[in-house]
């Protein structure tokens, strides 16, 4: 994997801490615990979601465990404040209408809820994959079973629990990034592993396919290669939906014209992020982790992956400003994030001007560090994950690290890529959870923290 700070700009600007030519890492004071809770699903193949948990506007957390089985779809759920319960809400598989395919899985849902008119909208990706010449690929059939089908876009109706399949991803490819624009009605997707722009008309309830965006994404070989963007964002005003491509590069696509185009001006090739190859797998490269768009600015807010920068993007001057780093104890010690595709667990408040942001860093005992950066190619956490749970006030630019988080048995939260935020300001995400020497996702709660501002 090819990633690494630039020296010396980005080694000061990390936070390193540079004595004498010797690099010396400097460990964080013991942070403020804090104890998440654990919902139980009974969902036993639950594996790894990424996004997949938003709050709904009548209160409850909607939110989707993943399979990695091709034969097992991915399961939604969701969980009621009031009763502190969650109760099963569908198959994937049932609701995309191939319960009785026989075919791979709708093994994920790897995107956040959208809500309009009573309804979620939301995409389906596969969750079972075979490893190509090192390469994650869609998984090869088993005996007897069919390819996988495509990723689908699908809505749930919050007043009578239905669901309705709206569209299916062309060419069997899954669908890995969505977004939606509320007011025209207008869903968009990018699929994997091709990394091809799609988009589905409610009011003529057409699908459209808008071109490949990303060179031929991850099924590239060599040169051709790129990691595909998992944040897209809408600008409610005009319609645009923006991402990035790993180069750095911005796009806009624009519905009411059918403009795809790259936005001129400022991109994200940024010094502070690191250097990266964009056709190497194993990192997002200068692509955007995750973003929203904050409509008192006109301007979209993200977060760099690996690094764990946190900068505005202002489409209509086209400039990007590089704020801070939000990485907690990675923030202290300039190391680059546990999990080197960085986090999805980025999200705008209930009160629409705090960012609350779960990130992981490095674990220290007795004043040393234990463990850094994570040793598998994708990042994967193979032990302990010392997760934290960081807002950033944006109109006082108020950074706060709440601190480590922890289960009741003093395990720690692992692999998550996931938030929502409820209306009394508790934060839910995805976690791995360890029973004996069984691990699997189930949804967790982070009591609420006291914000604070300058």
């Amino acid at each position: 994997m090819k990633s690494y700070l630039l020296a010396p700009l980005a080694l000061v600007a990390a936070g390193l801490c540079v004595s004498c030519g010797d690099t010396r890492i400097e460990a964080a004071p013991e942070a403020h615990r804090l104890t998440a809770s654990i919902v139980p699903s009974g969902f036993k193949d639950g594996h790894d979601s990424y996004n997949a948990i938003s709050a709904a506007s009548d209160g409850r957390i909607f939110y989707v465990l993943s399979s990695e089985k091709p034969e097992v779809a991915a399961q939604m759920y969701v969980y009621d404040p009031t009763s502190a319960k969650s109760k099963w809400v569908g198959d994937l598989n049932q609701a995309s209408g191939e319960a009785s395919l026989n075919a791979i899985s709708q093994g994920k849902s790897h995107v956040r809820f959208a809500e309009a008119d009573g309804k979620l909208y939301f995409a389906t990706h596969i969750g079972f994959y075979s490893i190509v010449n090192g390469r994650e690929t869609p998984g090869i059939p088993p005996n007897g079973m069919k390819p996988y089908p495509g990723g689908h876009f699908l809505s749930y109706d919050l007043a009578t629990g239905k669901f309705e399949n709206l569209a299916t991803a062309p060419h069997n490819e899954g669908i890995i990034a969505f977004q939606m624009d509320t007011r025209r009605k207008r869903l968009f997707g990018l699929t994997w592993p091709t990394g091809r722009l799609i988009r589905y008309n409610l009011a003529t309830r057409t699908l459209q396919a808008v071109g490949d965006v990303s060179g031929a994404g991850e099924a590239g070989q060599g040169s051709a290669f790129r990691t595909i963007c998992r944040s897209l964002t809408v600008d409610p005003g005009d319609g645009s939906l923006y991402f990035s491509t790993s180069d750095g590069k911005l796009h806009r696509y624009q519905p009411e014209r059918g403009l795809l185009e790259t936005v001129a001006g400022d991109d994200l090739r940024k010094d502070y992020f690191g250097l990266y190859d964009p056709s190497s797998s194993g990192h997002m490269g200068y692509n955007w982790r995750q973003t929203f768009w904050y409509e008192p600015e006109n301007a979209i807010y993200g977060v760099h992956g690996n690094s764990g920068y946190l900068f505005r993007f202002r489409p209509a001057e086209g400039t990007v400003e590089v704020i801070d780093r939000i990485s907690a104890d990675s923030k202290r010690s300039g190391m680059f994030d546990q999990f080197s595709y960085g986090y999805l667990g980025f999200t705008l408040g209930p009160d629409r001007r705090t960012i609350y942001y779960l990130t992981g860093g490095p674990i220290y005992e007795g004043g040393r560090l234990v463990r850094g950066k994570d040793s598998t190619a994708k990042g994967e956490s193979k032990g302990r994950e010392n997760l934290h749970l960081v807002t950033w006030d944006i109109p006082t630019g108020t950074y706060t690290d709440h601190g480590s988080i922890f289960f009741l048995n003093g395990q720690r939260p692992n692999y998550v890529n996931s938030i929502a935020v409820g209306r009394d300001g508790s934060v839910y995400a995805l976690s791995r959870v360890s029973e004996d020497e069984h691990s699997n996702t189930e949804l967790i709660r982070i009591p609420p923290v006291t914000l604070t501002r300058k």
